[in-house]
């Protein structure tokens, strides 16, 4: 039992030069930051709409997902603020088979940890400057976020990291807005414990570091579902849940009072096309109930080129290599829907 210190790799300061933003980008991302802000704060009604891959495994196809994705945008941009879903870490509940790109550069090879902050990094810059959309990316090691630092205008905290204390230290630190999941046991007091600690201002060790944070008043809850002990998947997206949620989480205590809705995990069973019928029944509720339009935010829909999934090393070109998405046709009808009754 052991820990070999194989390489040091550059820190996040040096791969950001090494792939810098533009300066034409860098200066627009205020305004889109602002304008993200401004919907989870309650102060702009449109939806924010995080979609895109389960898991960027292939800089070809993502990138071909994103420049049809930003023309969608820009069609839906009156009622709909998209960010695309540019994940580039996988969670593992067992702890090993592919972990994304950061790991995985190339998914039918091993780790390559050097090449893959890299191309983590030129993903993300790819999607920025040739859509002009800005991206998300799921917070899986805290320290890493700081590669794309420049790039993110949104981060998530999953299920199985969300009640970690890293995880909401750092959180409360980044300068966008954080998304934290309901744990995978699906308690609500968890969750929101943890948007609570994200908010506060915090002192930490990190990176080496003494540091102080503001508290990140945009920390706010993403509902994915979560299975019961009896193995079953129980959605939390229904009228009742969200009735109750948006009762408990007020701003008496929580600065910005914000729920997402994750469409696909627990709260479709994994199935994909569910995630139309979901958004769906969300909007129902949002127009029947005041403090439900209030709480909720918008979406996180799992997309892709094609319908469903594959394995590692499926030659379906667009296929989810992890979770299973919903195809593109399919995903432009949703998204033009979801448009015409925001």
């Amino acid at each position: 039992m052991s820990m070999k210190f194989k390489r040091l790799l550059p820190i996040p300061k040096d791969i950001r030069a090494e792939m810098p933003l533009s300066s034409e980008m860098a200066e627009r991302k205020a305004g889109f930051d602002a304008a993200v802000s401004a919907i989870l704060r309650g102060e702009d009604e449109r939806l924010l709409l995080i979609i895109g891959p389960c898991s960027a495994d292939r800089e070809d196809s993502v990138l071909d997902y994103a420049v049809r994705l930003a023309k969608l945008a820009e069609s839906v941009e009156d009622c709909i603020l998209v960010i695309p879903r540019v994940y580039t870490n996988k969670p593992r509940t067992k702890g090993i088979g592919y972990k994304g790109l950061l790991h995985n550069p190339d998914p039918e090879s091993g780790d390559d940890l050097l090449e893959g902050v890299k191309a983590i990094r030129r993903m993300h810059v790819r999607v920025v400057e040739e859509t002009g959309l800005f991206t998300a990316d799921e917070m899986l090691y805290p320290t890493n976020y700081q590669y794309l630092i420049d790039l993110l205008a949104y981060i998530a905290v999953g299920a199985r990291s969300v009640e970690n204390q890293e995880h909401r230290l750092v959180a409360s630190g980044v300068p966008m807005p954080v998304g934290m999941k309901n744990p995978t046991g699906g308690s609500t007091d968890v969750m929101l414990n943890s948007i609570y600690a994200a908010q506060q201002r915090q002192t930490f060790i990190f990176r080496n570091w003494e540091v102080n944070t503001t508290g990140n008043p945009l920390a706010h809850a993403v509902l994915r579902g979560y299975v019961g002990l009896d193995g079953i998947n129980y959605p939390n997206y229904h009228y009742e849940y969200l009735e109750r949620l948006a009762e408990k989480y007020t701003a008496d205590k929580f600065s910005n009072p914000a729920a997402i809705i994750d469409c696909n995990h627990d709260n479709s069973g994994k199935r994909p096309l569910e995630q139309i019928r979901i958004c769906h029944e969300v909007l129902d509720s949002m127009h029947r109930a005041p403090e439900i339009r209030r709480l909720v935010r918008g979406f996180m829909v799992e997309s892709y080129l094609e319908d469903g999934n594959q394995p590692v090393g499926g030659t379906v070109y667009g296929k989810s290599i992890t979770d299973a998405c919903l195809g593109w046709e399919k995903t432009e009808r949703l998204v033009r829907e979801i448009a015409e009754r925001a």
